[in-house]
This record gives C-alpha cells, structure tokens and sequence, in this order.
C-alpha cells in the first residue's frame, strides 16, 4: 500500500473511511507526526504477542520518505522513536525500534524505514 500523509493525515481519515479499525490507525499517526508528515505507508503489519502477564500485538511498519525535507524528518523519526512516548488510550506501547534503514539517492533522496512496536492491552 502506497500512502502519502504529506497534509493532516488524510491518509488516516481515508484508511478510516474504508473501514480499517485498530490501534496501528494511531501508532501511524504518531509516527508520522514524530516525522513532520512526508511518510509514506508501504506496508503494515501486525501479530498477535503475549507472555504470562500480558497480551497485545506486534506491529511493523515499513515506511518511506522522499525527498530532501522528508528524508530529514525520517532521520528524526529513526533517533527520537525509542523515547517516544505514545498516547493510545487502553494500550502501551512497550518497545518501539528500527530494524531496518535503506537510503537511495537514485532518482532524488530517499529512505524507508522497517519500524516495530510492542503494543500491550492495559489490563
């Protein structure tokens, strides 16, 4: 899926829209503002995670951004992730990190970004 948020989330009202539901709806909304928007949504997965004590799922997110402005606010994305502190209502987000970083100038600056959180059900 090829989605660019380069305004206020009109990406977000339109994936709604079409009836997509769930937490990953915010977390990509956080994610984009965390770079300044330009973010474009790949692909997007999720899978269930649980241990003893608690439940949730395992996002991941591949994103892109192109151009020099969005590149930057990619790079932001990569080094202010682990600190963020996300505000979904009845979930926490346990551990958010970049497992993979790809940079192309073919064809003008480009980066894409695997990222994955941890989200855990507040009990």
């Amino acid at each position: 899926m090829f989605v660019d948020t380069t305004a206020r989330c009109p990406m977000i009202e339109a994936l709604r829209r079409e009836g997509a539901r769930g937490p990953w709806l915010g977390l990509l909304g956080e994610l984009t503002k965390i770079a300044g928007g330009g973010t474009q949504l790949l692909r997007h997965a999720e899978r269930p995670w649980s241990s003893n004590t608690f439940s949730g799922a395992r996002h991941t997110f591949h994103l892109a951004f192109e151009g020099p402005a969005n590149v930057a606010g990619g790079e932001h994305l990569i080094a202010a992730l682990p600190d963020h502190e996300f505000s979904l209502p009845g979930r926490i987000v346990a551990d958010a990190t970049v497992i993979a970083v790809e940079h192309s100038l073919i064809d003008g600056p480009r980066l894409t970004i695997t990222a994955e959180l941890l989200v855990l059900d507040e009990a």
